[in-house]
Parts: structure tokens; C-alpha cells; sequence
């Protein structure tokens, strides 16, 4: 990043002297990965930038610089003195002009943002950290970036199966050393959508603490089926954290109160989510209450269970007017219960 960009500098001159830098592999253009790039150019303007074209065009509308460009295609190596570099394009995985990097002579990937995580730490290598959490922020970082993009996941699992691989460095996060059969299994289950069968998200908002009631009753007809059921309050929970937890749920239930005409704004902001990261191969449900117009639970119906929507399977809509009782209550838990029967 641009304004990291003196302390990069200052921890490459401590290695060798960036004049001496002829060749830059530059895996994307996102600015996280390129903003640095105008004044590393600067220092060292005769230096090739090896990438592919779809990353070229992108690097000139960033910067408007015709710099040495090298065009790469997918196969291509090059060599670097002792090792070789060999080029693997990974288009859409997240962005139409990624690629990796592969160094046979070390049996090193750099894997770009695959296999990436969101942790910032003094540690460098994985199993310097507890690998529950570090998988836990690997799957965070796909369910929130890399989701829409499971075909092109599988692609490039299929490319990489191939090759020799002793350890992986992503552009995020620690260094994967000692746990890669977990890493790359783990991204072999996201990506194919394989879910928990017995953990259902309860996922809502509430006004008058109605549709709160109407969730915990939810929540409780999965339970009595043996089936985990996990309460998401979009006012306490980051819409990036329920995601993570929709990563392995294979029941999706969102509740919201009408309230003029339409859903909370929480809730229409966790949708606009959901439907763009796409998950597949999930079962829905809509809940909520409402005083006289009724549209939030027909709209996230919709929502939820349209191809133009989410496209999940659905269960049968939860709708109830103001304030449930204790017999509406035990309706909703044996409805919900006999449908988890018929399934």
C-alpha cells in the first residue's frame, strides 16, 4: 500500500539495494496490492513488470503509466538466476486479472488473496498460531471475499493439485508452512458448498421485540429436531461475522418487522450481502411480525427463495400480526418441526 510504502522500502534496503530490482511480479491490481507500485517505479523506472493483460490494462487505468510491462500467459515461466517463476492466471478468483506464482526450486505458491486470512500479527507462519483461529479468519476471509467465486475456486485447486507445493504465502495473513492438507481441504469444502446438515442460522431484527420472540421459537424447533440452531442479532453481530457463520449452515431462517412497507434497513443491508456473496445449495425461511400491511416476510420470501434472489430451497413462510401468544408460539415450533420431518 502507498502510504506503507516507506517502510516496505526501508525493509527491502535491509536485504539488498532496491536499485538493483529489475523484475517485479505483480499477481493484482487491487490498489491493497498495487497503490505502493508509483513510487517503487519511481526508484526503479526500467524495471519489467511481469503480469497478464487483463492486469495490464487494469495497472494503466490505475495509474495512467506505461511502464515495461512483460505480458504473461498461464503456463509461462521465467527464470530469476537460481530459480524459476512460473505464471498460473486465476481469473475471477476474486478479480478478472488474478494470478499466482509459483517457485519450483522451493515448492512455494504465492497464492495472491487464496488462502488468505484477516489477521495482522508479528507472527509470520501458521503454526505460530492457534490453527483453529487461524482457519477460522481463512474462512471468514472466503465467506466474505472469495463466496461468489467457488467454480472459478475449483479451477484453480484442479491447476494447483498438480504441482509440488512445501508451502503457501498469501497476501493476507500468516504464511501456511505445516497445515496445508488443512487449508486446501478446507477450501475444497467451501467451495463445493458442503454444508452442516444439523446447523440452522436464525438471523433478524426486531422492533418491539416480536419478531425476537417469533426467532427464539424458530430456534427451538430446530434444537428439538437435533439440529444446532445459532441466534445472529444484526444490531449486535457484524453482518462479515454472520456471513462466516453461513459458510457451513445449511438452514438460513431472516426475520425482520415490517415497518413502512418493507424490512429494517439492518436487514435489507444483510440481504443486499447475502444475495451478492451468494452461497448455494441452502434451505430458507422468512419470519417476522407486523401490525397491518404484512410485506416484510412475503419480501424476504422472495428475497430468499428466488433465482433473482438467493435461490434457496424454502420453507414455509413465519408471519405473525403484533404480538405472538403461547398458542401461536407452539404453532410455529410444529409446523416448523413437521416440515424438518418431511425433509
Amino acid at each position: 500500500k502507498y502510504y506503507l510504502f516507506d517502510e516496505m522500502l526501508a525493509r527491502i534496503s535491509d536485504i539488498i539495494d532496491p536499485h538493483k530490482i529489475d523484475i517485479i511480479v505483480q499477481n493484482h491490481i487491487e490498489m491493497d496490492h498495487s497503490s505502493g507500485l508509483p513510487q517503487l517505479m519511481k526508484i526503479i523506472p526500467e524495471a519489467k513488470i511481469y503480469t497478464n493483460a487483463s492486469a495490464i490494462k487494469g495497472l494503466k487505468l490505475h495509474y495512467h503509466q506505461d511502464w515495461n510491462f512483460q505480458e504473461i500467459k498461464s503456463g509461462d515461466s521465467i527464470n530469476i538466476g537460481k530459480n524459476d517463476l512460473t505464471f498460473l492466471t486465476t481469473p475471477m478468483v476474486h478479480w478478472p486479472d488474478n494470478q499466482v506464482t509459483y517457485c519450483p526450486q522451493e515448492k512455494l505458491l504465492f497464492s495472491n488473496d487464496a488462502f488468505g486470512q484477516h489477521i495482522a500479527s508479528n507472527e509470520r507462519v501458521e503454526s505460530d498460531f492457534p490453527l483453529d483461529i487461524v482457519l477460522e479468519e481463512a474462512k471468514k476471509y472466503y465467506a466474505n471475499i472469495v463466496l461468489p467465486y467457488s467454480k472459478q475456486v475449483q479451477k484453480v485447486m484442479e491447476a494447483v493439485s498438480s504441482l509440488e507445493i512445501n508451502m503457501i504465502a498469501p497476501s493476507h495473513g500468516l504464511i501456511w508452512t505445516e497445515h496445508l492438507p488443512e487449508i486446501l481441504n478446507a477450501y475444497n469444502l467451501w467451495s463445493n458448498n458442503i454444508t452442516d446438515n444439523q446447523k440452522a442460522l436464525v438471523i433478524y431484527d426486531t422492533m418491539w421485540k416480536s419478531t425476537e420472540i417469533i426467532a427464539y421459537a424458530i430456534a427451538q424447533a430446530f434444537e428439538n429436531k437435533g439440529i444446532k440452531a445459532k441466534l445472529q442479532n444484526l444490531q449486535l453481530t457484524h453482518i462479515s461475522d454472520i456471513m462466516t457463520e453461513v459458510m457451513d449452515a445449511k438452514y438460513i431462517c431472516v426475520g425482520s418487522p415490517t415497518i413502512n412497507s418493507s424490512i429494517l434497513p439492518t436487514v435489507a443491508a444483510f440481504m443486499s450481502y447475502l444475495q451478492c456473496l451468494a452461497p448455494k445449495e441452502r434451505i430458507g425461511l422468512a419470519f417476522g411480525s407486523y401490525g397491518w400491511s404484512g410485506q416484510s416476510v412475503p419480501m424476504l420470501h422472495k428475497m430468499l427463495g428466488d433465482d433473482s434472489g438467493c435461490g434457496f430451497k424454502m420453507l414455509e413462510p413465519v408471519k405473525v400480526q403484533f404480538i405472538p401468544d403461547d398458542e401461536i408460539l407452539n404453532q410455529i415450533r410444529e409446523n416448523l418441526e413437521r416440515q424438518l420431518d418431511n425433509m
